[in-house]
């Protein structure tokens, strides 16, 4: 995928231990055993299985979840949504609003493309626009997108929902395909409750409601709490993070991303400099006050990032500290964020390299 000379490429047969560093690797094992561990939980609940390929980006792994069970995939915008339908994948759920001519060009041409591309819409402006666009070609599907507690997108009200699912199914080009939500974690009880309320009101008005999509990868293992969904969203539990181990969704153990890195200096005693600062880490903090998890010194703490610098105090630290020259693995705080800033990503088995796959969706963020 990347065009230049110097590129550094890792081969299969590689030792983890030789690769240049910063460098994501994945533990094929752990991700195996993610995705089966989560797709056995929907399988025994009943519920479709819709992963969001954001976090890994790359149509091998959307395969092995298919594969596995899954229903469909999950994009967030429509470029990313292209790399999938032209690696096979036709079951395609966008879930954003989707606003302005350029984009409902790159849309309806993707709609051409695919059999089950599905969009969301939380406003009259965006139905709308995309019932213009729509109206003299193949019609669209649209989920009506509710705010149930999440405070970000999404109608206030099951009143609102309703309404706009009778905007979407008389809209000419548009097809109301159902409701979708993105909660608060710990917000079962609520969410169940709006969705069962608008689905009351639908029903009243003769509207049927083929989708009701939960999703969340903090509300990944409370899915079976809300009866009213026919699927559940998530993307993170792929890899796993410092995130997921918070949320107790996962242990250490079951984090298939860790971030390879170097130490370059050892300024104090109590200081390591590595060379992955934000462009390798992320400097996304998900709450927590560091950078990331060092694997192997607990109580090592990552303090601040640069662009290529990462700092980490090691002042708690007892025994055996880091050295210049030693390679250490950190746990991200998030690893979706993670696989858009590298190129390609390293998969290995007990420390060997048995792939390298192309983050193909890199970047694709409109």
């Amino acid at each position: 995928m990347h065009n230049s000379p110097f590129a550094v490429v890792a081969k299969a047969g590689d030792t983890i231990g030789d690769l240049s560093t910063p460098r994501p690797i994945i533990d094929e094992d752990r991700l195996a055993a993610n995705i089966a561990r989560t797709q056995a939980y929907m399988d025994k609940h009943g519920l479709n299985f819709r992963p969001h390929i954001k976090t890994h980006k790359i149509p091998a792994l959307a395969a092995q979840q298919v594969a596995a069970g899954a229903k469909g995939i999950n994009c967030q915008k429509i470029t990313e949504a292209e790399v999938f339908a032209a690696a096979g994948f036709e079951d395609i759920l966008i879930t954003f609003n989707i606003i302005g001519a350029e984009k409902l060009a790159r849309l309806a041409a993707l709609n051409e493309c695919i059999s089950g591309l599905k969009v969301v819409a939380d406003s009259t402006v965006t139905v709308d626009g995309l019932s213009g666009y729509f109206a003299t070609r193949k019609p669209l599907a649209v989920l009506v997108e509710c705010d149930t507690g999440g405070g970000r997108c999404g109608v206030q009200t099951p009143e609102q929902a309703t309404a706009l699912a009778k905007r979407i199914d008389l809209a000419p080009g548009l097809t109301f395909a159902g409701l979708l939500n993105y909660p608060k974690p710990g917000a079962a009880a609520e969410v169940q409750a709006f969705l069962t309320e608008t689905l009351s009101l639908l029903n009243i008005e003769g509207i049927g409601c083929p989708i009701v999509s939960n999703g969340g990868s903090p509300s990944l293992f409370e899915a079976h709490l809300v009866p009213a969904a026919t699927e559940h969203r998530a993307g993170t539990y792929i890899y796993n993070d410092r995130s997921m181990v918070r949320a107790g969704h996962c242990g250490e153990n079951d984090c298939a991303m860790h971030v390879l890195a170097t130490v370059v200096s050892r300024p104090t005693a109590d200081r390591a400099v590595i060379d992955a600062g934000s462009k390798a880490l992320t400097s996304d903090l998900l709450g927590f006050t560091d950078y990331g998890q060092v694997v192997g010194y607990p109580m090592a703490v990552i303090t601040g990032l640069s662009e290529e610098h990462g700092v980490i105090d090691l002042s708690k630290c007892e025994g055996k500290r880091p050295e210049i020259g030693d390679k250490i693995r950190i746990i991200p705080n998030h690893t979706c964020v993670v696989s858009n800033l590298f190129d390609t990503m390293v998969f290995h088995r007990d420390g060997v390299v048995t792939r390298v796959e192309d983050v193909a969706a890199r970047g694709l963020v409109w």
